[in-house]
């Protein structure tokens, strides 16, 4: 039985792999699947509840799913809570693949499709609206880009290094070896969240998004490596006295050739594994940040800095609704790769091939 048929018969890797296909899917195609510019403001539109739906008029007549303009009305002194104006004379259609609005960040263009909205002057809010009055659905799409290829494009700078850095040290030992092997050991002791908080508290306060966000990939794989590194080293010291690699090192290949192309595509059912392992721990790095306010700054969402409402209590007992969501999303998100990587390593396991 092969590894693929092992993780097909795995249903918690299948729903795993399934989740983060739909994640990205959306994060990918997010101008068309959410309904609203993130960063637009509704007017008179502040924390506002997620939209009701109706499928009569006020007569009682069916006309189809519909919102209504509504508004928050002064603050109740009793209660603390906020009125609710629903204006009911202007009833708004809800449509599939309905133009949008322009959105200039990530280059749309004006007119572009949405899966669904309105053909009318009242907003569906399926998930609320923020302080600022914009759309908690529409930014929880569009954050979905930061949170999830963080740790994308986070592996993609942290494998390759600790790859070669634990390929070259098992491979040539010595005094090479015992170099490497001590700087990764420092860098091991470094703990990670506080060298980030440490990192990011210092970043000049005029960067864009964009820059925070590689300067955030960055830090983070820099300390992310040295694991990966010492695991690999192990195993490129069993590796080297294999009959492939004496054959190669005996027909005169370049030691470096004989690592990139001999030993390390050996490691690569571990680095895929540890791959999918590791990502989480990107994603929540990025989440952490942004919540204590040194990830992504408002107005660019991220998961992580629209999880910061979090830190206000009146908001976790008035409007719920813009804190459960973003924590779902990535509660999930870490689920889901660990799920995966679990089926990958039970799927890859050579002792699970050979039955």
């Amino acid at each position: 039985m092969t590894w693929w048929q092992r993780l097909k018969k795995n249903p918690l890797a299948q729903f795993g792999a399934f989740l983060l296909i739909a994640f990205y899917i959306v994060a990918i195609g997010a101008e068309f699947f959410a309904p609203y510019n993130p960063l637009a403001s509704q007017p008179d539109g502040s924390l506002l509840p997620p939209t009701q739906v109706y499928w009569r008029n006020t007569e009682g007549q069916f006309i189809g799913p519909h919102v209504y303009p509504t508004t928050q009305g002064p603050t109740m002194l009793e209660t603390g809570k906020r009125e609710i104006k629903v204006d009911r004379t202007q009833p708004s259609a809800i449509r599939l693949f309905v133009k949008g609005d322009e959105y200039k960040l990530f280059g749309l263009i004006p007119g572009r499709l949405h899966l669904f909205g309105t053909t009318g002057a009242a907003k569906c809010n399926v998930l609320g609206t923020d302080e600022p009055g914009r759309d908690q659905l529409s930014r929880l799409i569009y954050g979905s880009r930061i949170s999830l290829f963080i740790g994308l494009v986070g592996i993609a700078i942290s494998f390759p290094l600790g790859m070669m850095v634990g390929g070259i040290s098992g491979y040539f030992g010595g005094w090479v070896d015992t170099i490497l092997m001590r700087a990764v050991e420092v860098l091991m002791t470094i703990p990670g969240i506080y060298l980030l908080v440490a990192l990011a508290s210092v970043l000049p306060p005029g960067l864009t998004s964009a820059q925070r966000f590689l300067l955030i990939v960055v830090i983070t794989s820099f300390i992310s490596w040295s694991g990966l590194a010492r695991v690999i080293r192990g195993q490129v010291l069993s590796l080297k006295e294999r009959e492939f690699v004496q054959a190669a090192r005996s027909m005169g290949a370049n030691p470096f050739y004989i690592i990139i192309r001999h030993v390390l595509p050996q490691t690569a059912t571990y680095a895929i594994v540890s791959a999918t392992l590791a990502i989480p721990g990107f994603i929540v790095a990025e989440s952490v940040l942004s919540l204590i306010g040194l990830g992504i700054q408002q107005p660019d969402p991220s998961w992580g800095n629209m999880l910061s409402n979090a830190t206000n209590a009146s908001i976790l007992v008035f409007q719920p609704w813009l804190v459960w969501p973003p924590a779902l999303l990535i509660i999930l998100t870490v689920l889901a790769f660990n799920l995966l990587g679990d089926g990958l390593r039970d799927a890859l396991d050579p002792r699970s091939l050979q039955r």
